[in-house]
Formats: C-alpha cells, structure tokens, sequence
C-alpha cells in the first residue's frame, strides 16, 4: 500500500505510465489514416503484418514503464529509513518482495491493457474498410496480453527490486532498467528486418524464454533480500 502511495506522489511516474500507451493508441491509428489517405490506401496484403508489428509496441512499454515505479520501490525505503520497522513485523522476506513486485506490476499492466484496448478499437475502425474484417482482437494480440506482456512486465519489475537492494540512487536504478528496452527493442528490429515473423510461434518462444528467466530473477531477489544486511548497513 505505502508503495503505491509513493506511485500516487511521483506525477512524472504517473505521467509515463499513462502517456506511452496512450500515445501508441491514438498515434498509431493516425499515423495509418495519413498514410492510407497520402498513398491511396495501405495494400490488405501488407496490412496485417504491419498490424502485428505495432502490436509489439506494448510489449516494449511493459517491460519499461515499470522501472519508473519499481525504481522507488527499495531505494525509497533507503531514503525514508522505512523499512526496519517493517522488519521487525513477522512478514517474510517471501511475502515483503511479492508486495514490491505486485507494486511496481498493477500499475503499469493496467495502463498496458487500457491503451491496448483503445489501440485495438482505433486500428478496427481504420482498418475495417480496407480488409473488410475487424482485425482485433487476433490470437497474437491475445498472446502479447495475456503471456508477453505480464511476462516482460515482471521481468522489469524483478530487476529493479534487485538492483534497488544493491544502488542507493534512484536515478541510477532508472537508468539502468532503461535499458530493458534494448531486447525488445533488437526483437522489434529483427522482425522489421525479416530475421523472422510475429507470430504466435514466435510470441510463445518468447513467453517461455521470458518465464524461465523470470523464475530465476525471483530467486536471485531472495538471494539478495538480507535482513541482516538492510539492518546492519542500510543507514
């Protein structure tokens, strides 16, 4: 709860968190309508590839957006000197991180899964007189929101929580989960290049590769986790 009052304090977190799926929603839509209306008309044998390409964008913003949330989520408590007392308490180290990662996953999944809606609703009315079918909602927009997504989400989260327990600048925590965005991003790039298709094949290898990884990170955050340590030198 008080890590989600810490999110409600941070406009600029709010602001982020908000405007990339935002702007994907209404930018993408428009971006197809100007150039439908300046070439005469996107071809609908290139339309569903490209669709499916822009569809990926949500994966990028949620494996990003949330290090602006889970930045704060040790290192606040660094800085406030709040959680020795929460030490004391019988709550386990197990349930003390599954309370940041459910802090710094909700916010964002949910912004994620908002502008995915409105994307999806813009796209159909664009795209409906061109290929005669609404395109959204398919199988692959299905695996980008119910696997990818949450998936990448927690993988950012989980890397934020370990790097907090290790930096004591917030900044340095954002910057260096920024760079989440360098893997999905290079995926991106690969597909746009031919190296292979979004498709669902592909959308499952990457939600299996993205949950072992995240199991692992889990358990290096435990490993990481001291009570001792966070007593003794967190001062």
């Amino acid at each position: 709860m008080k890590d989600f009052k810490i999110f409600k304090r941070k406009k600029n977190v709010i602001y982020s968190t908000i405007l990339f799926p935002l702007i994907i929603a209404l930018g993408i839509p428009l971006v197809i309508n100007y150039t439908g209306a300046r070439s005469g008309g996107i071809p609908p044998v290139i339309l569903p590839g490209l669709l499916n390409a822009f569809a990926f964008f949500f994966i990028i913003g949620a494996a990003t957006l949330p290090t602006a949330i889970a930045s704060y989520s040790l290192v606040g408590e660094k800085l406030q000197k709040s959680m020795e007392p929460l030490l004391a308490t019988p709550v386990t180290d197990d349930e003390i991180l599954l309370g940041k990662v459910i802090s710094g996953f909700l916010p964002p999944i949910i912004a994620i899964y908002a502008g995915a809606l409105l994307f999806m609703a813009n796209i159909d009315r664009e795209t409906f007189p061109v290929l005669g079918y609404l395109f959204f909602p398919n199988l692959n927009m299905g695996i980008i929101l119910l696997m990818v997504a949450p998936l990448a989400s927690l993988l950012s989260v989980e890397l934020s929580i370990i790097m907090s327990s290790r930096l004591n600048d917030v900044r340095a925590v954002q910057q260096l989960g920024g760079l989440m965005v360098l893997p999905f991003a290079g995926l991106y790039v690969a597909a746009e290049i031919g190296l292979f298709s979004i498709d669902a094949g592909t959308l499952l290898t990457v939600s299996g590769a993205l949950l072992i990884i995240d199991v692992f990170l889990f358990i290096l955050s435990k490993a990481t986790f001291r009570r001792e340590e966070i007593l003794t030198r967190w001062k």
